[in-house]
């Protein structure tokens, strides 16, 4: 019994020893899951009470050439939610929508559609920042952060372009810059109490992370100069925006670029993102008549033509297979400086005919025309130059003054200041030096992009283009006092896309100029586009914007000079023919009609300087016949051609006429082109008779004195002389002369003689074959005045005194007669 009572006992106590083994086991287990697992939950409960947050670093700083600051880092308030904290989301939403005014539906949405972290609002002022801070909400708090500021606002706004809500250059050099701006991201450890609330644990030196300083090529100065004369400008022709681009034709320099319409980067969001582009360097456009500079460059360059060659453009239209090619009016025989300084589009023509069509491509490549100019703006275009082997002859016309052929404004600024450095184009230049935080300036590469032209032709040009800028130029509005001006009008119609046409009544008007023409320092390149004035051409818009801008800028840089436009030519002087109804100043002689059944042999037309048919409009020569049977003077009703009339009235705007630089009809595609004869140039007054005709009739001479009372000339008048007799039918050409009461015609000659030169003897060239335009040339050459008895078109067929002949004393007359052409049937 005892045995067995041993027996159990041992048993219970092994089970019990295998209890506490099993329990020491499981405690033992438990004890080291604890231990595993303590990394697990030390890790939870730091993250519930810490957090690591990435914050974007401060942009460096950009700062115009002298160390002006153009945009900086400054700190902003941001709110942020932790949703996940917030027991209810909809009472947050609306209180946080109240204290930001914000609407607190979509406040309500950001809430819901996160967990950890989103921001409420960004970029808020400091005072809906404190209110918020008020507020004490539980996962509610307000970050810093770095935000870009603008401290010159919308100044060269296209240039610098703008920094995004994330602190990411999407514009113009903070695009282009984003790198060298930006710095590293700088993440600071922090904690929150049970209210969400952050404090910071540990941060970086914000230097150590801060991004680079940009210096720019820009002058901050001349930049507020430029944008203030363009928005003048745009304000007063009611256009639709403008440009102004000035470089350092020797390194490259951008010193100018103004542009409107502009826009705040400060307000970036506010503004469409389409309108924040830099449009000289993006927008292609036709760049007019201006392009004719490059041509002529080009020419001489490749010597296809001669300084003193003369090109004789005659009746101002020309025919290319498929198209007119047309003057505003006739210009007669030209040298290459005449084409750029009346802009002649026949000339041009002419001009690229000689040079070729592969050679004409090569040069615009020299220009840099068809590629970037290298300045790296983000989004530069490259322009449109079709291959030379795809030109057709009416393509090879029109791009010789601008038309088929796209470009940027910084294109042609860098094609222009290749002329003003001796022919070498330099790579138009933005960053002018880089640095890191308190480091040095390191400056950046001024880069040629090789030779346009010989430094000979290059010289040669700008001196041709000074005459642009003189009293029978177009561009003698862009005069300066005291500062020879090299420069080029245009005006460039734009493309109607719609109808596939050039439109009638939206322009470009541009000037592009170096200043001063002896030693440029600047070239500028200005333009305003779609003019809703009364002006629109290059000559009468933009050349006074330019010299405004010009010696704004000048003044800038040590040169004291103000705007002071070129006085326009003297009026004509009054051509009396026989069997005129009406007085003919020379300026319109040769017209592009002959006289209808039933009018005298003669009609008076309009001179270039007269007013248009068009209200408020210069006349441009190129209207059409319809237009040109009416007047302006009195704002009488149209008339019929056998009652038209002159506008006798000077008005402002007829003083611009000599300033258009294009036609509206240049790239007419009519096949057949009108007649019209060759214009005399501006004349000079003179007062020389010649020999009495026989005894008039009084309503001749009743005729021609009310012609001569009526036109708006300044001569003096001569004495009352009987007028001639006008017979009942005009006589056949080769009839006897019959006297006529002549008046005097002196062109503007070039070079202008000195009246001292009158009482040497001279003598007398042959006239035969002639137009009225030439023949007024060869007389101003020899000092020589002419008269004419008959008709004033078409060639000389005899003159008096004879060739050979020597003119010794006061009168120098030579009376010539002219055979008009035969009239077409029908």
């Amino acid at each position: 019994m005892r045995s067995q009572a041993l027996e159990k006992t041992a048993h219970r106590i092994v089970w019990v020893r295998l209890a506490g083994l099993v329990f020491a086991l499981l405690l033992a287990a438990r004890a080291a899951h604890l231990t595993i697992d303590h990394a697990r939950a030390v890790q939870l409960a730091t993250q519930q009470m810490q957090t690591e947050q990435r914050l974007a670093p401060a942009r460096g700083t950009i700062v115009d050439r002298d160390g002006r600051e153009l945009a900086v880092t400054i700190e902003g308030f941001s709110v942020f939610a932790l949703p996940h904290l917030i027991d209810d989301h909809d009472a947050a939403a609306r209180v946080l929508a109240r204290a930001l005014g914000l609407d607190a539906t979509r406040v309500a949405e950001r809430l819901a559609a996160h967990d950890r972290f989103t921001y409420v609002a960004r970029w808020v002022d400091p005072a809906a920042a404190e209110r918020v801070l008020e507020l004490e909400l539980a996962g509610v708090g307000v970050d810093r952060e770095p935000r870009r500021s603008y401290p010159a606002g919308s100044l060269a706004a296209t240039l610098i372009g703008f920094a995004d809500i994330d602190g990411k250059g999407v514009r113009g050099v903070e695009q282009l810059e984003d790198t060298w701006l930006a710095g590293r991201p700088r993440r600071v450890r922090v904690e929150r109490d049970a209210r969400g609330r952050t404090l910071a644990l540990q941060s970086t030196d914000p230097r150590e992370v801060q991004g680079g300083e940009i210096a720019l090529t820009l002058d901050a100065a001349m930049q507020g100069a430029a944008e203030a004369a363009l928005e003048e400008a745009v304000a007063t022709s009611r256009a639709r925006g403008g440009l102004v681009v000035t470089l350092d034709p020797r390194t490259g320099d951008l010193l100018t670029l103004a542009e409107a319409p502009g826009f705040d980067p400060n307000r970036f969001r506010e503004v469409p993102y389409a309108e924040t582009r830099s449009r000289a360097f993006t927008d292609v456009v036709e760049a007019g008549s201006t392009m004719k500079v490059f041509l002529v460059a080009s020419a001489l360059d490749a010597g296809a033509i001669d300084p003193r060659e003369i090109f004789e453009t005659e009746e101002g239209w020309l025919r290319v297979p498929g198209k007119t090619i047309r003057d505003r009016k006739p210009f007669g025989a030209m040298t290459p400086a005449d084409v750029l300084r009346v802009s002649s589009n026949v000339g041009a023509v002419q001009i690229a005919q000689r040079l070729g069509r592969e050679s004409q491509h090569r040069g615009l490549l020299r220009f840099g025309f068809g590629a970037s100019t290298g300045s790296g703006y983000p989004t530069e275009s490259a322009g449109l130059v079709r291959d030379w082997a795809d030109w057709k002859p009416v393509d090879q016309a029109t791009i010789s003054f601008g038309q088929g052929l796209s470009v940027t404004a910084i294109q042609l600024a860098s094609a222009l200041a290749a002329l003003a450095n001796d022919g070498e184009r330099m790579q138009p230049r933005i960053v002018h030096a880089r640095r890191r935080p308190a480091g040095v300036w390191q400056p950046t590469e001024i880069r040629s992009r090789g030779l346009a032209v010989s430094p000979e032709t290059a010289r040669l040009t700008l001196d041709m283009m000074q005459t642009v800028v003189s009293h029978d130029g177009t561009g003698r509005l862009a005069g300066l006092d005291g500062v020879p001006v090299a420069g080029k009008t245009g005006t460039a119609q734009k493309l109607d896309r719609e109808l596939g046409r050039y439109s009638q009544d939206r322009y470009v008007a541009w000037f592009m100029g170096a200043v001063p023409a002896d030693d440029p320092e600047l070239v500028i390149v200005v333009a305003v586009d779609e003019p809703a004035g009364a002006l629109h051409s290059g000559g009468g818009l933009a050349a006074p914007l330019f010299a405004r801008v010009a010696a704004a800028q000048l003044g800038l840089r040590g040169i004291d000079t103000e705007p002071r436009p070129v006085p326009a030519p003297p009026p004509a002087p009054t051509l009396l023919v026989e069997g005129a109804t009406e007085a003919i100043a020379p300026d319109a002689i040769g017209t592009d009609r002959r006289p209808w059944p039933g009018e005298g042999s003669a009609v008076a037309r309009r001179s270039p300087t007269e007013a248009s048919p068009v209200a408020g409009r210069p006349w441009t020569g190129d209207e059409d016949a319809a237009r040109a049977d009416r007047v302006d003077g009195d704002g009488d009703a149209p008339k019929g051609r056998a009652q038209r009339a002159v506008a006798l009235t000077s008005i402002d705007l007829a003083d611009l006429a000599d300033l258009e630089d294009t036609s509206p009809e240049e790239y007419d595609p009519i096949d057949t082109p009108p007649r019209a004869d060759v214009a005399a140039p501006p004349a000079r007054p003179a007062a020389v008779e010649a020999a009495a005709g026989p005894p008039p009739s009084r309503t001749s001479q009743a005729s021609a004195t009310r012609a001569v009372a009526q036109l708006p000339v300044h001569t003096p008048k001569p004495a009352p002389r009987p007028a001639p007799r006008v017979p009942a039918t005009p006589p056949p050409v080769a009839a006897a002369p019959v006297a006529a009461r002549p008046v005097a015609v002196t062109p503007a000659p070039r070079p202008a003689r000195p009246s001292t030169l009158a009482s040497e003897p001279v003598f007398v060239p042959d006239f035969s074959g002639q137009t009225i335009s030439n023949a007024m040339r060869i007389a101003a050459r020899e000092a020589l005045e002419i008269s004419t008895a008959g008709a004033i078109e078409g060639r000389v067929v005899s003159q008096s005194p004879v060739p050979g002949t020597v003119l010794d004393g006061p009168d120098r007359t030579v009376r010539l007669r002219f055979a008009p052409p035969p009239r077409e049937e029908g």
